[in-house]
């Protein structure tokens, strides 16, 4: 992994700024990708913005930035982007700012004023490296401000024509994942400027393997496999739950949809039994009722622990007695176990409570 230090004024960060909007924005003679398309829209607050302009100002340090450097030799900003359109911005003349006991715009400013902020030397890494070494050195950083998310780290080093496609489809508010996933409720939580569409989308299509996906795609000249999935994702899951509860958006989708879209559910049957898991209080993680009615397996429901009272209560009553084995054990070599399986209609309720020695509820619950 190579990574050099080096001081660029902001005189030559600037020069060719460019804003295209979603087509995205670029600096440095055109040699810097600031904002790849459809990546995070600009975020700064006002007051954000103009603090980065006194900084430069009162000849302060700014937090260092890191370009990784890409294929044909030019640059894309991977910590910095907003610092650097700020920078962009003011000398552009977007906004104005309180100076030197004046608002002034930078066309305001005296020469020397001028010369004071492009001649300042702005620290930016430039990163180069084998795929695997820039991810990891991209997650140890401790990034200032406005923290990337683990996708923006991965965009950053997968770039290609394969991620710019990608973008375009799942990285922009109100683009067409987005669009698809929330038309009769939201199926898929986070933001897709922040990336968290087309993460999910990846991990989705790739069962979870997120980086081997980008990297095997990387040089391919779209992202319509991607698309195609996510597709057929989202109709499978309109089609098989019909009734939409805010719960669904932290399902994952994907995994049902490998394992399941071959078979065929009833999907009235299937509301009939989430309308009545939803009621039960024992089921304390709602989201879960989605895997559970297709697979049967408890653990997506976080079944209701039974108190520490409720515990103490059955461990007197048993007189420390293990309800299986008969033999005698302290409080804290037992567990407490539903007498009545939950699946069968047990409640977690001191009289359904029974304890059993570790050994015994392993063995009874397949561990």
């Amino acid at each position: 992994m190579k990574i050099d230090l080096h001081k660029i004024k902001i005189a030559e960060v600037v020069k060719d700024y460019k804003d295209s909007a979603e087509e995205g924005v670029s600096a440095y003679g055109g040699k810097l990708d600031i904002r790849p398309k459809y990546q995070r829209e600009f975020v700064y607050s006002g007051k954000q913005r103009d603090e980065v302009i006194r900084t430069i100002k009162n000849g302060f340090p700014l937090n260092v930035m890191y370009w990784v450097k890409k294929e044909d030799g030019n640059f894309e900003v991977l910590d910095g982007q907003q610092r650097t359109i700020s920078l962009a911005q003011f000398v552009n003349g977007d906004f104005s700012i309180e100076f030197n006991g004046r608002t002034a715009m930078f066309h305001n400013l005296t020469k020397e004023e001028q010369e004071q902020i492009m001649n300042y030397d702005l620290m930016i890494y430039h990163c180069e490296g084998t795929d695997k070494e820039k991810l990891d050195w991209f997650k140890i950083i401790n990034i200032a401000g406005e923290k990337l998310f683990p996708q923006e780290l991965r965009n950053a080093v997968y770039t290609g024509p394969w991620l710019s496609d990608a973008k375009l489809k799942f990285s922009k508010t109100n683009c067409a994942a987005y669009l698809l996933a929330n038309d009769g409720g939201q199926l898929v939580t986070g933001s897709p400027i922040r990336q968290e569409y087309l993460e999910a989308a990846i991990s989705w299509i790739n069962n979870g393997e997120i980086e081997a996906y980008m990297a095997k795609y990387q040089h391919d000249k779209n992202a319509d496999e991607l698309w195609i999935f996510f597709q057929n994702v989202i109709a499978w899951v309109r089609k098989t739950f019909t009734t939409y509860r805010k719960e669904m958006s932290d399902v994952n989708w994907g995994e049902l949809y490998n394992e399941f879209e071959n078979q065929k559910f009833n999907a009235d049957k299937l509301e009939k039994e989430i309308k009545e898991l939803m009621q039960d209080e024992d089921v304390t993680k709602k989201s879960g009722i989605y895997p559970y009615v297709l697979t049967r397996k408890e653990k997506y429901l976080s079944i209701r622990a039974f108190t520490p009272n409720m515990k103490r209560e059955a461990y007197e009553r048993q007189n420390g007695i293990c309800s299986a084995c008969k033999k005698g054990f302290s409080v804290s070599e037992m567990e407490a176990d539903h007498i009545d399986p939950w699946h069968e209609g047990g409640k977690t309720t001191a009289e359904n409570c029974q304890m059993l020695c570790k050994e015994c509820n392993r063995r009874k619950s397949g561990k």
